[in-house]
This record gives structure tokens, C-alpha cells and sequence, in this order.
């Protein structure tokens, strides 16, 4: 089986899908490896309540064996108070059986984020998504100042990984820097990720 890295997300009004998509695409620039995108389910209010298997649109839901068997792991949530949306956090909350087996130890991770807000707090929910995997023993590759996009971005665009600026309606479009700093960010993730394995 070809190597992947795994671009794991969860997206409300589409921007964070498009992160995603761009960083996807940025990961298969690379020969060798391909992009496995996935999803996770709503959380409910309800207990009664029951997602579907699969989604009624876009990529399925991650699984655990998703993660086990990936060569990296990209990471992506919508701002929610400058941490990561709860049905990303119940998705890795679920896996401390590979965290007890060391599944993920030396693998190379990245985040990325949307927010509706400048200042609505991409950089801390990034570093949100840090915690879990360093505790994963994973390695973390953010965005370095050589990609010159970093320098005069007045969206979107952190050291930290890749990140969107919604706005209040969320009906911002991803700008041109935007999308070229998360493929860049799915670029070195595919090389990276080819490197350590």
C-alpha cells in the first residue's frame, strides 16, 4: 500500500474543507505518497442522537486504523473560542489505545484552522491541536519564513500552519495566499513524512 498522509478535519461552513483540499493537493505533489482525506461526525446534544455511517457528502469519517497506518497526519478545525471544534476533540480523545501502543511516535503532524475573526484566535487553536500530538509523540512541521506569503498576509497564514480569515458570515473566500500556504504546508508534510519514514 502506497504511503499517506491522513488530512483529518472538521468544517461547518466549507472553509476548513478547502484548507484541507489545498493542503491534500499540496501533499501529492509529491511522488510516493497520496493524501487520505477524512472527516469526523457531529457531536450531538442529543444522546439519542446517531450520525450516519457515512457522511451524506465529502469524505468519510476517520477511523482509528486511518490514523494507525498513516506516514503523517494534517489536522484541521474551525475556531471555537481559540481551541479545536468538540467533534475533533471527541475524535482524538478516542484514541489513547494508539497512544498506549505508540502508533504515532516519529510521525511528522501539521495543523490548520479557519476563524471568523483577525484576532478570533487561529494561532491558539493551532497550538489546541499541538497538545494532543506531541503527547502522541508526533513531529510537528508548521510553515516556515521561507515561504514569503508569511511576510505581507493580511488574512490567513501563520508560522503555526495554515489558517483562514472567514469573516463574520463566514462567506470570506480563501485568498490566493491562503490556499498557497496550505499547499505548501500539504508539500512539506508529503516530503516530510516521506523522510521519516
Amino acid at each position: 500500500m502506497q504511503p499517506y498522509v491522513l488530512v483529518l478535519y472538521y468544517s461547518r461552513s466549507g472553509a476548513t474543507r478547502q484548507l484541507a483540499e489545498a493542503l491534500a493537493a499540496g501533499v501529492e505533489e509529491n511522488r510516493g505518497i497520496e493524501a487520505r482525506l477524512r472527516t469526523v461526525a457531529p457531536v450531538s446534544k442529543v444522546c439519542e442522537s446517531v450520525a450516519p455511517e457515512i457522511p451524506a457528502e465529502g469524505p468519510p469519517y476517520a477511523t482509528l486504523d486511518d490514523l494507525r497506518d498513516c506516514a503523517g497526519l494534517a489536522i484541521g478545525s474551525p475556531t471555537r473560542f481559540g481551541n479545536m471544534a468538540a467533534p475533533l476533540k471527541h475524535f482524538i480523545d478516542e484514541t489513547s489505545t494508539l497512544w498506549l501502543n505508540g502508533a504515532l511516535i516519529d510521525k511528522p503532524a501539521t495543523a490548520f484552522t479557519s476563524t471568523a475573526s483577525m484576532h478570533g484566535g487561529q494561532e491558539a487553536t493551532l497550538l489546541s491541536m499541538l497538545i494532543p500530538l506531541l503527547h502522541h509523540g508526533m513531529v510537528y512541521a508548521g510553515i516556515p519564513y521561507s515561504e514569503v506569503e508569511l511576510l505581507d498576509t493580511d488574512a490567513g497564514g501563520t508560522p503555526y500552519g495554515a489558517s483562514h480569515l472567514a469573516g463574520a458570515d463566514g462567506a470570506r473566500a480563501l485568498t490566493d495566499k491562503e490556499l498557497k500556504l496550505a499547499r505548501r504546508q500539504g508539500n512539506r508534510m508529503g516530503r516530510l513524512a516521506l523522510a521519516l519514514r
